[in-house]
């Protein structure tokens, strides 16, 4: 039986905005001032979503003490030296919040980013109005992306996972959303491939913000324009 999505969380970074030039600068500025060097670019594209702790630490190797200095070093350039505002609201992102909001949709956001970044980042770009609570990632008591989804549903005591649903660009906000038992959309312009979201276990795939509008009010797949498990379907 079908049924409609009440509650949309919201990943920030890939999802909301194009977070990554930002980001980008903020990892070579940190692995430089660590001694190290960015060859090639086009390879800090992957950082854009995870976790700090896991893009310094699992990905790139570095050892606890190592990657808490690095953490620091980049939240220093992406906080106080304008990284966090090398950024832009993807097209048609106000036009989805406003439209959810107007049906009545409680709208969270639910990402891996820090309280102050993401705080000056809804506030910058004034998309803070749409959100009904805003739920950050803490190195100690949030660090992953299910310990951020968990704390949003508590916080706002939600209790019907049936109703909610995560939109998210990266595989962790997928596997997040599977590992707590919801639903999720996979948006294809921000950070994450077809074949990312799709291995990840994404209910749906949307590759514009208005296929994601699609999608919430009845959760089916029967719109033109959205993928459902990397396939087309525009018929029921």
């Amino acid at each position: 039986m079908e049924h409609e999505y009440q509650y949309i969380l919201f990943d920030l970074d890939g999802t909301l905005t194009d977070s990554g030039p930002g980001i980008m600068n903020g990892f070579v500025y940190a692995i430089q001032q660590m001694g190290g060097q960015v060859v090639d670019r086009s390879q800090l594209r992957k950082f854009v979503g995870p976790p700090l702790k896991v893009s310094f630490g699992d990905i790139l190797g570095y050892s606890e003490e190592d990657t808490d200095r690095a953490i620091a070093l980049y939240r220093d350039y992406y906080n106080n030296m304008g990284g966090v505002l090398e950024n832009s609201v993807y097209p048609g992102i106000v036009e989805l919040l406003s439209d959810l909001k107007s049906e009545g949709k409680k709208l969270i956001v639910a990402t891996s980013k820090s309280a102050i970044g993401t705080d000056t980042v809804l506030k910058h770009f004034d998309l803070k109005k749409f959100f009904d609570f805003v739920a950050t990632a803490d190195d100690k008591e949030r660090p992953h992306k299910s310990d951020v989804i968990r704390y949003a549903l508590e916080q706002c005591e939600i209790t019907d996972s049936t109703h909610v649903v995560m939109v998210g660009d990266r595989e962790n906000d997928i596997l997040a959303a599977n590992e707590v038992g919801i639903d999720s959309i996979g948006v294809l312009y921000g950070y994450g491939d077809r074949e990312e979201l799709t291995s990840a276990g994404a209910t749906y795939l949307a590759e514009h913000p208005s296929d994601v509008k699609k999608l919430v009010p009845a959760g089916n797949s029967c719109s033109a324009g959205i993928s459902r498990h990397g396939h087309r379907n525009y018929d029921c």
